[in-house]
């Protein structure tokens, strides 16, 4: 497949192949781009500045809604694609596409709402007889750099907003799974001018850095590790930037919860897209008193999960990306156990599988839980009250999004007030998202918010326009 610019079809002579993790079966192939590609990418995304800038929020908004409707008109195709790609079942590729259609719609609507603000300049010294507003307009160029394991929706969430506010966009997909964003730039090019969407594809240490330097560049908005992070953020500039970097998401058990419902909430935050989730259940913080009611149960449910073909409906645990991933988590389940955790169920691999899996008896300092394990792995750290828990919770660099299971609203509350993250859910893992939330963590899970009202006024500068009527 290849890169889309200026509404031309781009290739390389350098090619990557994009491999089924299931089966290692070659799917397609995409061109590496080098320096010369991207900055044709860069020049075109400028070129088309004027072009968007000139059409309506009106016009803007049913083009988006003409997007959307195009995109469930190949739900099933997408999703299947998707599947291919990433090794997720296809019932997950399915809501993946579904929550991809909710957050076009809702930046479809927001393209309509882009409010500036009356300002009383009277309320200063010598601002009597002036009057002033604000406009919300487009930053000019945008970059989204976006991760392989919500490779469609993630991006939507970069693109959607920064088009609804009148943005010309550059996408660097994931070298990993990249076709599924690949047809969609297709699908939004059908509707919007030739340059107003770019994909170019490659290696993130060559055109992704080189995106991010470029001065012709206005935002950056990425997804991934907080090594990537930390490194465009000293390499940005001026230029601005929304980071989301991952987590290392707590879900906090306490003694008075309704533990069926905590194991739901486990089975759906730990094991989702093989525990390849930023906001997943990374850690479960429980009370020591139930923990062993709380392990058997969560045993009989994980024990449930169908692990097979991820195009087979039937499946509930796909592959990891690559067998490299799966062989990473393995490793690190292993070196748990010899530091003295316990296998309860799982922990084996095969290829790119990796078995559901339940980890007893972890301590905080294992690096199971203290760097974020990107698998279908659900450790079990046990502590004797309240205050340990949080205490638990807030030891680690993230702070993404949290969960606590409590009957006891003045424990949830305490727990939301003192949660580090950018999220707390009472009664509900860390897992949870709705496309229209403010969507961001704290410490070094990144900086920025996504979610589409919030991601325009990221993706937007303010102007003050004042007039003399003295």
């Amino acid at each position: 497949m290849d890169m889309l610019i200026g509404g031309k079809h781009i290739s390389s002579e350098d090619l990557e192949e994009v491999k089924n993790p299931y089966n290692g079966e070659v799917i397609d192939t995409i061109p590496i781009a080098h320096l010369q590609t991207a900055q044709l990418a860069i020049d075109e995304a400028n070129n088309a500045k004027d072009s968007i800038q000139e059409m309506s929020a009106f016009k803007v908004s049913n083009k988006l809604f003409n997007v959307c409707e195009k995109l469930k008109n190949n739900r099933q195709s997408l999703a299947e694609l998707l599947t291919l790609e990433v090794g997720k079942p296809i019932n997950e590729s399915l809501v993946e596409l579904d929550r991809s259609i909710e957050t076009l719609k809702l930046a479809a609507e927001e393209a309509k709402r882009i409010y500036g603000e009356s300002v009383p300049l009277d309320a200063g010294l010598n601002g009597k007889g002036f009057f002033a507003f604000t406009q919300r307009v487009p930053l000019g160029v945008v970059a989204a750099i976006t991760p392989f394991n919500y490779p469609l929706n993630l991006t939507i969430h970069k693109i959607a907003p920064a088009i609804a506010c009148k943005n010309t966009v550059i996408i660097k997909p994931p070298t990993e799974a990249p076709l599924t964003v690949m047809k969609f730039a297709e699908i939004v090019n059908e509707e919007f001018p030739d340059g107003v969407i770019n994909t170019v594809t490659g290696y993130g240490s060559e055109v992704g850095d080189y995106l991010v330097t470029s001065t012709d560049i206005n935002k950056i908005s990425f997804t991934g590790s907080i090594t990537t992070g930390l490194m465009i953020s000293q390499k940005a500039g001026m230029k601005k930037v929304t980071l989301e970097l991952g987590g290392n998401d707590p879900l906090i058990v306490l003694k008075d919860a309704d533990i069926a419902k905590a194991v739901k909430g486990v089975i759906n935050g730990a094991f989702l897209n093989a525990g390849q989730v930023c906001m997943g259940v990374k850690r479960i913080i429980i009370e020591d008193e139930i923990a062993n009611e709380f392990a058997q149960k969560l045993v009989e449910e994980t024990e449930k999960l169908v692990m097979g073909n991820p195009l087979d409906e039937k499946t509930t645990l796909g592959t990891l990306i690559s067998e490299n991933a799966a062989i990473q988590v393995e490793e690190t389940v292993n070196n748990a156990v010899g530091d003295g955790a316990k296998i309860l169920t799982g922990g084996v691999r095969d290829g790119a599988f990796y078995e559901a899996t339940v980890i007893d008896n972890v301590t905080p300092d294992m690096d199971l839980v203290v760097r974020e394990t990107f698998g279908p792995v659900a450790p079990i750290i046990r502590v004797n009250s309240l205050d340990e828990a949080i205490d638990v919770a807030n030891d680690t660099e993230y702070g993404l999004q949290a969960g606590v299971f409590t009957n006891d609203y003045s424990s949830a509350m305490r727990c939301a007030q003192e949660i580090e993250a950018g999220t707390v859910f009472v009664n509900k893992q860390s897992t949870f998202r709705t496309d229209n939330m403010p969507f961001g963590g704290f410490k070094s899970s990144g900086v920025g918010k996504e979610g589409i009202k919030y991601s325009v006024e990221e993706m937007t500068k303010s102007k003050l326009i004042g007039l003399n009527l003295r």
